[in-house]
């Protein structure tokens, strides 16, 4: 566009240049010899327009010159606004392998920090930024926040991305898949889905699918197990071997045994059973130990309690000793307030 008005404006230079020397200085005529080379013979006013052509052609091809590298310095930068675009999107969808090419040194910066960035958009930002790309990820993201299903298929995103997971959980939810659907697929759905299905799953299944998967077993999971031993809905037969094939999957403290034993004495599991679970635990894990003794206690078993801290060293299962003391003085407590 410049390089147009440029010309016009040098041709109409050149012209007056021309005229000027035409009409005002000499109408000769002359040849000059170049190389030894004699040229034609030309007016003089010609003969000055052609060094003002020649530098007009060489000004042109200079502005050309610096017009290209300028174009394709645009053309960088556009580019590069593309992959941060890229970028943005793929900081929003949070995937975990993310590797563009900058050509500009104020993009390679941004992109750096774009590509180690996860960003979460808050409130409703969808239509905002005015750019197709972004604003659809932005609608998908709030979509999948509402509890709608979406396909995320074209992300390529992988099983344990949070927004695939959200989204297939809202699947779950909606009764879309079921949990067995996930937990018996290996590659399909993520741990922490498979753990989440694991929890409803094992309100109903029988103990035979419940050890089929106990490989995602939680301590929430488990309390649901041990309630439905001989309860009133959904009962669940299941014996101590199975039951300690279940607990040792987890890796449970001395607070958890008791907090199990706790949730065992709510439901309707028989006592005998009850305490002959946690002395079994008790022999295999010194952790279980104060479990046994609450248990004891708990079913009023004092002569058995009180045999095992008779035999404990003095600093050992202090709390335990106390309500014991206060049992002999006829003093009943709670055996929840002294764990």
């Amino acid at each position: 566009m410049y390089i147009k008005r440029y010309t016009i404006a040098a041709f109409i230079l050149m012209a007056l240049l021309g005229a000027f020397v035409y009409t005002y200085v000499t109408q000769g005529t002359i040849s000059i010899d170049m190389f030894g080379i004699p040229l034609p013979s030309l007016s003089i006013a010609l003969w000055v327009v052609i060094p003002v052509f020649l530098l007009y052609i060489a000004s042109v091809l200079h502005m050309s010159f610096y017009s290209l590298l300028g174009s394709l310095n645009l053309r960088k930068y556009e580019k590069d606004y593309e992959k941060i675009i890229d970028a943005i999107v793929e900081a929003y969808l949070g995937k975990k392998s993310r590797s563009h090419s900058f050509k500009t040194d104020r993009y390679t910066l941004l992109g750096k920090l774009l590509e180690n960035t996860t960003m979460f958009p808050t409130g409703n930002v969808v239509g905002l930024t005015s750019n197709e790309k972004i604003d659809g990820v932005l609608k998908i993201i709030e979509d999948i926040k509402n509890g709608e299903v979406v396909d995320l298929k074209p992300f390529n995103l992988t099983k344990d991305n949070e927004l695939v997971i959200q989204n297939k959980r809202n699947k779950y939810k909606k009764g879309i898949i079921t949990a067995e659907s996930i937990l018996s697929n290996d590659t399909k759905y993520s741990d922490i889905l498979k753990k989440e299905a694991y929890v409803d799953y094992v309100k109903t299944a029988s103990i035979s699918n419940i050890l089929k998967y106990k490989t995602f077993l939680t301590k929430e999971s488990l309390y649901i197990v041990l309630a439905r031993v001989n309860a009133d809905e959904f009962t669940l037969s299941i014996n101590n071997e199975e039951l300690l094939s279940l607990m040792n999957s987890l890796d449970l403290n001395s607070s958890d045994y008791i907090k199990l034993s706790s949730v065992i004495a709510k439901g309707g599991m028989l006592p005998e059973q009850r305490i002959k679970l946690f002395e079994m635990l008790s022999d295999e894990n010194e952790d279980a130990m104060d479990a046994y003794l609450y248990t004891l206690f708990d079913l009023e078993m004092l002569a058995p309690a009180n045999s095992i801290l008779e035999n404990s060293q003095a600093n050992e299962y202090q709390n335990f000793k106390a309500y014991s003391a206060l049992k002999a003085c006829n003093k009943n407590f709670s055996i929840e307030l002294f764990v």
